[in-house]
């Protein structure tokens, strides 16, 4: 007579399932247990006796994942979406030289959480195989399965859509400049197989919504917008360069590009100490090319105190310390934006 099975409570299963994949337990008594429902006692009785079988066992975790909003936001990063919005805001209001409307703001947030969406599930879904061999990104969403590459695909064509629409909505150029948007988008995951400027790429996709910000609103590109973009640019290069330490070695025996992997770590911190130095030296440029003040300039100096703590973190040496440099740069974005608006309120530009 089968043996018949008692589902399990959540709690029991909670602390069960972790020892039994740790113990290489079979696949059908890891669905029974985390799973316990009709769906899961058909998955047992397909997979029967072949639980060796390594076909079945991506079948399985298939039916074990838990989608929800909190996976996609963690997938995507959604936090981070901090380092490129404040930049086009701040595009957006050097443009008007104020508020834009609430329409262009609307349509500049979608178009920048659009962007972001689409670029980062698309690094997800071309690095399945790199980060499912490295231990610090074996926990991301697809490797671990809880979402598979179908919902990053899925996340991608939705936000190039939410950006073409965008693009759509707010004047000829931005959607005349839209292609050149998905082509930096859409390369920037394939960049590190390929050469240690990677990270510079990754500094002019997400520079970009500095330009793009202005060209919302005043349709043309300018001095100014130029000068926020390089300024961006070099700012994330920078940290990029510190973040690419963590994984230095990983890197190395994959064959993978970096600037820690071409030059070594000490000239690598050098370059990132460069690339910062360049940022505010470019976005200090807005003092005369936009006719900015004081409050502008005191942001400036914050900046440059963020990114001068930035670099002594990196110098330790440590992944703590690394994390801690790089969460560091979420001031970075909000303090230029801070300055800009208040330097518009209490000081605009002269005619």
């Amino acid at each position: 007579m089968a043996t018949r099975h008692t589902p399990l409570k959540r709690s029991p299963a909670s602390t069960e399932l972790p020892r039994l994949l740790a113990q290489g337990g079979g696949v059908a008594e890891i669905v029974r247990l985390a799973w316990p429902s009709a769906r899961a006692r058909t998955v047992v009785r397909w997979v029967g006796r072949s639980d060796q079988n390594r076909g079945m066992v991506s079948a399985v975790q298939k039916g074990l994942r838990r989608r929800s909003l909190q996976s996609y936001l963690s997938f995507v990063r959604f936090e981070h979406t901090l380092f490129a919005l404040p930049f086009a805001y701040g595009g957006m209001l050097l443009a008007a030289e104020g508020w834009p409307g609430w329409t262009t703001f609307v349509w500049v947030t979608l178009a920048m959480v659009g962007a972001r969406t689409a670029s980062m599930a698309l690094n997800r879904v071309l690095d399945v195989e790199i980060d499912s061999q490295n231990p610090r990104t074996a926990g991301r969403e697809i490797p671990a399965g809880h979402l598979g590459k179908v919902d990053g695909m899925v996340l991608v064509v939705a936000g190039f859509a939410l950006l073409a629409l965008a693009a759509w909505s707010l004047n000829r150029l931005t959607l005349a400049l839209l292609p050149v948007a998905v082509f930096f988008l859409a390369l920037y995951p394939l960049t590190k197989r390929w050469t240690w400027l990677c990270h510079y790429w990754l500094g002019i996709t997400i520079g970009a919504a500095a330009p793009a910000g202005w060209i919302a609103v005043a349709g043309a590109f300018s001095g100014a917008a130029v000068a926020l973009w390089l300024g961006v640019a070099l700012w994330v290069a920078g940290f990029d360069i510190i973040y690419a330490l963590l994984d230095i070695d990983f890197d190395r025996e994959s064959g993978l590009q970096s600037a820690p992997v071409r030059f070594g770590e000490e000239r690598a911190l050098a370059l990132s100490a460069w690339s910062h130095g360049a940022a505010v030296v470019s976005l200090a440029a807005l003092l005369l090319l936009a006719d900015r003040g004081v409050p502008f300039a005191a942001s400036l100096v914050v900046v440059g105190c963020v990114l001068a703590l930035e670099q002594r973190l990196a110098r330790k040496r440590s992944a703590s310390a690394a994390l801690a440099s790089f969460n560091s740069n979420l001031v970075v974005g909000l303090a230029v934006l801070v300055g800009l608006v208040v330097d518009l309120v209490v000081a605009p530009a002269g005619p």
